[in-house]
């Protein structure tokens, strides 16, 4: 599945979704994470596979900030084998350190340009709209995943690409999750506590957790936040299908720091519900590392029997 460059920034490809890429899990957010990484390495001359920095050390293209908009008709857990997308992605210039990539995945077909303006307004119910922010990082002690340290690769060629309007800058939102341990501006209005605040351990898991360099895996996090998720579900009552059958119209992250393997991590979990809109919820996830925050994630999320109701 080669990409196609359609302008100095921007490249598309057509995709089937494959058994590895799809379900009620995170499979499909480490597809997207590959094709950011392959956008930057088919636009910026430099391998994101295999960077190294002027040192000879490698360097990896982290991700930092991940946002994810869709709609009840496209979502990233209603993908099923076979299904076929169009994804046009577009890459922003950050500086030497940073990069931002714009991904539309689309049913096969319905191509469009990726345009801030018309991304920004989320507005199209066939469109999954991704926004991924990444730092070039390297390992500042052999062996340990703390401390991470940002360290461009050589090569590495950024000033052609467009700059994001100012407007669109995801620097605010997770500043905030950074600075308040949410996405949200305060207690949510118009909602009401879904449950009582509700806290769990998770040891990162060498088996499943890691990437190939030993670092806990970008797309673990979302895992781990799902692992939460289905716990909250599990103290409301609610069965293992309605967890399966549920919609995410939107989710952010902000990862702030790494963990090793064997770590015990603490995560947080506070959730909202609208009243009189069953099953329309707000849950907030904050991982924490002996008491160094590593993630932040907020999620709207439809449970089964709302999306039942309405069909």
């Amino acid at each position: 599945m080669s990409a196609t460059r359609l302008d100095e920034s921007t490249v598309t490809r057509t995709a089937t979704v494959t058994p590895g890429m799809c379900g009620p899990n995170a499979l499909f957010v480490g597809q997207l994470g590959d094709w950011t990484w392959e956008t930057v390495s088919d636009l910026c001359d430099v391998n994101a596979f295999d960077a190294r920095n002027p040192d000879g050390l490698p360097t990896y293209l982290s991700f930092y900030y991940f946002h994810i908009r869709a709609s009840r008709d496209m979502h990233v857990h209603g993908l099923e084998f076979g299904d076929r997308v169009e994804v046009t992605s577009r890459a922003f210039d950050f500086g030497s350190e940073s990069i931002l990539v714009l991904h539309q995945v689309r049913p096969e077909g319905e191509q469009g340009p990726v345009d801030p303006r018309r991304f920004y307004r989320f507005d199209d119910p066939k469109c999954v709209y991704v926004e991924n922010f990444n730092r070039w990082i390297t390992r500042s002690r052999p062996g340990s995943n703390e401390d991470l340290v940002t360290s461009s690769p050589s090569g590495f060629r950024h000033d052609h690409l467009p700059r994001l309007p100012a407007a669109y800058s995801p620097r605010l939102a997770y500043h905030n999750a950074r600075t308040q341990g949410t996405f949200l501006d305060g207690p949510p209005p118009g909602r009401v506590p879904l449950a009582p605040p509700i806290t769990f351990e998770y040891a990162v898991d060498p088996s499943r957790d890691l990437n190939g360099v030993g670092l806990l895996y970008f797309a673990s996090y979302f895992s781990i936040v799902d692992w939460a998720l289905l716990r909250l579900w599990q103290r409301l009552g609610r069965d293992v299908r309605s967890f399966l059958g549920r919609v995410v119209l939107d989710q952010q992250v902000c990862y702030l720091g790494n963990a090793d393997a064997g770590s015990v991590l603490r995560i947080a979990v506070d959730s909202w519900r609208k009243p009189g809109v069953p099953g329309d919820e707000l849950v907030n996830v904050v991982l924490s590392d002996r008491g160094r925050t590593i993630a932040v994630s907020t999620l709207h999320v439809l449970c089964r029997q709302e999306v039942s109701d309405d069909a």
